[in-house]
């Protein structure tokens, strides 16, 4: 890699705001804002909306549709496909 084109890579804490929950990984992310993790260090703390522990694919709260309800609407609407 070439010297000075590439942006810091350093431990960074993304903040989870909706689950209070927080986890420590590397970026290149930067912010002005800074935390005190559980080691006893600061690091630069990033706010997210949204992550893997207020996902609702993650958490198991995920909508189930009710495809055949849809698929009936459908072809209420526009007509069945003619059988050939």
């Amino acid at each position: 890699m070439k010297s000075g084109i590439h942006p810091a890579y350093r431990p960074v804490v993304f903040r989870d705001r909706a689950a209070g929950y927080a986890f420590l990984t590397r970026s290149t992310a930067t912010s002005d804002r800074t935390i005190e993790w559980e080691d006893g260090n600061t690091y630069p703390v990033i706010d997210v909306e949204t992550s893997s522990a207020s996902h609702p694919f993650y958490t198991g709260t995920a909508r189930v549709l009710d495809t055949a309800g849809r698929v009936e609407r459908f072809e209420r609407r526009y007509g069945k496909r003619a059988e050939r």
